[in-house]
């Protein structure tokens, strides 16, 4: 498929690499989305008359690129929503962040509250009405002395609405490009540099471990750092996560 990379494909499942700067799913902007590419594709592919099912499991941020699984039954998709209920669909991303995390490694446990008007996300104090619990695991694979950057890879034990992006700016350590929760220290034009490099859950059929892996593309500011380093972040998260 043109510009869309497939990392895993069976008659349950597709692994794709989502490109950058697309929905995930149709949104009032009517642009094309990954959703329904996918779905013209397969019916392309396998020559399927009528609609094709889909199932979308989890979503990236449209400026957001990387790894992301879909469900081709609706057994597949009951199933890996289940995953995701249970925390045994694992996500882990790459991401390069303004200035310097104050630990090296750590946990982030926060209240977030998303404001539908806006398409905002905000951390709120604890039992605020509409907040949900936010929780991810960092740890800094590396820094840019020179342009003040950081490459941290995160964990998500949650999976709320710009998570990684709020919660990493709370911490004063806004993503490289991200005009919404850090428009005081990036530039507009700036590309978000954040990255799902790695998605990994028991099949929902046969229960055997899938992995998928997808590395940043080698473009400023990913390039800072070698690529041996961004695999080997996220070959350490595979084998035993952030510790």
């Amino acid at each position: 498929m043109q510009d869309i990379a497939i990392l895993f494909e069976d008659n349950h499942l597709l692994g794709i690499v989502k490109p950058v700067n697309i929905p995930t799913q149709a949104d009032a902007s009517g642009d094309k989305d990954l959703h329904n590419l996918l779905k013209e594709d397969l019916r392309q592919r396998y020559a399927k008359p009528g609609n094709v099912y889909l199932g979308l499991v989890h979503r990236l941020d449209r400026p957001v690129g990387g790894a992301m699984i879909f469900a081709k039954t609706s057994k597949a998709a009951s199933r890996l929503s289940d995953a995701v209920r249970t925390r045994k669909l694992e996500k882990t991303y790459l991401a390069v962040v303004r200035g310097k995390p104050a630990h090296p490694e750590g946990r982030l446990k926060d209240t977030l509250l998303k404001d539908e008007r806006t398409n905002t996300v905000s951390i709120v104090p604890t039992g605020t009405m509409g907040g949900k619990e936010a929780i991810l695991d960092f740890k800094i694979v590396g820094y840019d002395a020179e342009q003040n950057l950081s490459l941290v890879r995160v964990k998500l034990l949650t999976g709320r609405s710009h998570q990684i992006r709020v919660q990493l700016s709370g911490i004063g350590c806004p993503l490289y490009g991200d005009q919404k929760y850090g428009a005081g220290l990036n530039t507009p034009g700036e590309q978000l540099a954040l990255w799902s490099v790695y998605v990994g859950f028991p099949h929902p059929v046969s229960k055997t471990p899938v992995d998928l892996i997808s590395l940043p593309p080698r473009v400023f500011p990913w390039s800072l750092w070698e690529e041996r380093i961004c695999r080997q972040a996220t070959e350490d998260s595979v084998a035993g996560g952030n510790e």
